[in-house]
């Protein structure tokens, strides 16, 4: 994880704004020992303590004067860094912690600022621990709250998706499969991933994504959106039979039909292709995909 670039700056200060500029330098310093030493709680209590110091810096008035006033910007802007450095503590400290100091942590981060770019990062970290700490119901109330401030953020759009496909939503849960694949599709890769695991991530989402959008798009009877959809998630969800075998079962269905409606062969004998390879796949669609096969082979070859 990226830190943010903290630069010292040499102001005038008078009075009282000497004590907390000292305080927040001292403060500050002890943050860093804390976030070193990976000391949730040291690291908690100072960003607690940090936050009234750089308001009351940030707070203060811009002078008239032409000197002073780029003594306070520069003052400001330090203040600000500081700032963003306790949200970096936050999250660096919490993903390194039990999950039950994790979701302490990164509520901590949320509460202090929602729209923060370490938030944007750290919902992996926070809904696994909200699950390992039996608090997973919280997790679709939190998603779509977030979703104001981070409205690309892949765990927040798969989180939302599946728990409208739970709920039997399914025009919800459509919009939100095409949201996910649509924000994946520009998304750059996070700070705290490597290349390789922001691959694994961001296909596995792709997949679930494609494979939600595209079985509601043929239930619906939308033949050409389903092939697509369908289509794309086909190499992305390999590791999953269940998954595979309907997605099999509706790519047949769909080139069946667009098939039939275009008196084009070919599609209906990749449709018969689809329908056989979902057979094959233990599960609901097995037996009904081994009869469309059957059907579909014996349709295309009436066909010119």
């Amino acid at each position: 994880m990226k830190l943010p670039v903290l630069a010292m700056t040499v102001v005038l200060l008078a009075g009282p704004a000497v004590a907390v500029a000292d305080k927040m330098d001292d403060t500050f310093q002890s943050l860093k020992d804390a976030v070193a030493k990976k000391d949730a709680a040291e690291v908690k209590k100072l960003v607690a303590e940090l936050n009234p110091l750089v308001q009351e810096v940030t707070a203060a008035p811009a002078p008239s004067d032409a000197e002073e006033k780029q003594a306070w910007t520069n003052r400001v802007a330090y203040a600000k860094s500081i700032a963003e450095y306790s949200e970096y503590a936050l999250s660096a400290t919490a993903v390194q912690s039990p999950p039950a100091v994790t979701v302490d942590l990164i509520a901590t981060l949320e509460q202090q600022n929602p729209a923060s770019k370490y938030m944007d990062q750290a919902y992996t970290a926070y809904f696994l621990a909200l699950n390992q700490t039996g608090a997973a119901a919280k997790i679709p109330a939190i998603a779509e709250k977030a979703l104001a401030h981070f409205p690309e953020n892949e765990d927040l759009l798969l989180v939302m998706m599946q728990t409208s496909v739970t709920h039997k939503q399914t025009d919800r849960a459509l919009t939100y499969a095409n949201r996910l694949t649509a924000a994946l599709a520009k998304r750059p890769k996070p700070e705290n991933l490597s290349a390789a695991d922001w691959d694994k991530k961001r296909n596995a989402a792709l997949g679930q994504g494609n494979y939600v959008a595209g079985v509601i798009y043929a239930a619906k009877g939308n033949w050409a959106n389903a092939d697509k959809k369908l289509r794309a998630a086909l190499p992305l969800i390999k590791g999953s039979d269940a998954m595979m075998g309907e997605t099999l079962y509706n790519l047949g269905m769909a080139n069946y039909n667009l098939g039939k409606m275009t008196l084009n062969k070919a599609l209906v004998l990749e449709a018969a292709k689809f329908s056989e390879q979902s057979s094959v796949i233990a599960g609901p669609f097995a037996d009904q995909a081994r009869h469309n096969s059957i059907v579909m082979k014996a349709e295309a070859a009436q066909m010119r």
